[in-house]
């Protein structure tokens, strides 16, 4: 198990990295066409949002396993996470491929970037099956909430909020549903984090220290590499 800390950090910071990395990118289209171009105008600013976003799908990770250890050893919590975490990998490939067409961008040019992602858009992979989880799998796991009254109903339809989140590569914007899906993500997620985080006694020192010290060389690492 993750552990209390982890499991609660998740809850609030992955809904909250999710929406500044779509924040970043407001105004740009959903489409991958739009996306590329936005690259080549400025790729700091779309590194940093899906870079934002990719880390607050990876926190989601421990926070839906939080949320399924709360509504117990039900079929609902069960399914329910096994199929979020599931959706979670998929949508954690597509960062990837959406990592190297923005590296595209920066070697052949945008032109020839967006033919190369248009030739290929469409090719199987087998993270493909995984997208019926990234949709469904909230749903199940609001379901779940709700019937073991760890959520309310109005938490628990903002939990099933997430399912409209794009899928995809080189998707996603700050359209109106992308928002109202991040909205509930945080509406659900962000309390009850709060809460695990309440739930038992303060960290060690240097288990504090380590967490402080880590951001810096985890982004230090990136650089390097």
């Amino acid at each position: 198990m993750p552990g209390r800390w982890v499991e609660g950090a998740g809850a609030v910071l992955g809904p909250l990295l999710l929406a500044a990395g779509v924040l970043v990118r407001t105004g740009v289209d959903d489409f991958f066409p739009a996306q590329l171009a936005a690259h080549a105008v400025a790729p700091v600013r779309m590194a940093w949002s899906y870079g934002l976003y990719a880390a607050g799908v990876v926190l989601l990770w421990p926070a839906v396993t939080a949320l399924g250890r709360r509504i117990g050893p039900s079929g609902w919590a069960r399914w329910g996470v096994t199929l979020v975490v599931i959706g979670l990998f998929g949508r954690v490939f597509h960062a990837g491929v959406s990592h190297l067409a923005f590296q595209l961008v920066d070697v052949l040019g945008l032109e020839a970037a967006q033919r190369a992602v248009a030739g290929t858009y469409g090719a199987f992979h087998v993270f493909k099956a995984a997208n019926v989880c990234i949709m469904g799998g909230w749903l199940v796991l609001a379901v779940g909430a709700y019937r073991a009254k760890v959520l309310g109903l109005v938490r628990s339809v903002a939990l099933g909020l997430a399912a409209a989140l794009p899928l995809g590569v080189l998707k996603g914007g700050s359209d109106p549903v992308s928002l109202l899906a991040l909205a509930g993500l945080a509406v659900a997620l962000v309390p009850f984090g709060l809460a695990v985080l309440k739930d038992g006694p303060a960290p060690r020192w240097w288990a504090v220290g380590l967490a402080v010290a880590f951001v810096p060389v985890a982004f230090l690492l990136g650089l390097a590499g």
